[in-house]
């Protein structure tokens, strides 16, 4: 939802869904695999053709860093105008990024406002967009299937039905 908002106002040709390696703030543990994120993503955006899934930062594995992504995919696609939409929870820790302050050269940082989350409080020069208040994480949506709770309207369909098909979440096999 909150791609295709920011799609919408700010006008983009295409936004790409990347899914991380590791990301250095989470528990590694947390995420199901690489594959399994990859197909997730895929499922989500299906059918819109405004949204492509790379695989930039699941192909050169290790823990992902933004600069890497950012630089991979400048070279990837030479002349792109590049976004890189986060939360404004995640932005509030762009300080603490790799190379935080060689990031704004390689991409426009769009801040998306999360509910209980205040905008004023970011670190950097970031371009805001409103997006409508579902306070909706990948944490809570594990957090919720490993407790057993339903995730029905949290992600599309085809994604729940792609975590329970292949148990991720509860301490299953695909974990």
């Amino acid at each position: 939802m909150v791609a295709s908002e920011v799609s919408s106002v700010l006008d983009l040709d295409r936004v790409l869904i990347v899914p991380t390696a590791a990301q250095p703030f989470k528990d590694p543990r947390g995420p199901a695999a690489g594959d399994h994120r990859v197909t997730m993503c895929r499922l989500a955006v299906a059918g819109d053709p405004r949204f492509e899934v790379s695989t930039v930062d699941v192909d050169r594995g290790g823990t992902t860093f933004t600069i890497d992504t950012l630089r991979d995919l400048s070279r990837e696609y030479p002349g792109a105008t590049l976004f890189f939409i986060a939360g404004a929870d995640a932005l509030a820790r762009f300080s603490d990024w790799r190379d935080s302050s060689l990031l704004p050269e390689l991409a426009t940082f769009v801040a998306v406002t999360r509910p209980g989350h205040s905008m004023a409080a970011l670190p950097g020069p970031f371009e805001v967009v409103e997006a409508p208040g579902l306070d909706v994480s990948s944490t809570d949506v594990r957090r919720r299937v490993g407790e057993g709770r339903p995730i029905r309207y949290l992600v599309p369909q085809p994604v729940a039905d792609y975590i329970d098909e292949h148990d991720l979440y509860s301490g299953g096999r695909d974990d």
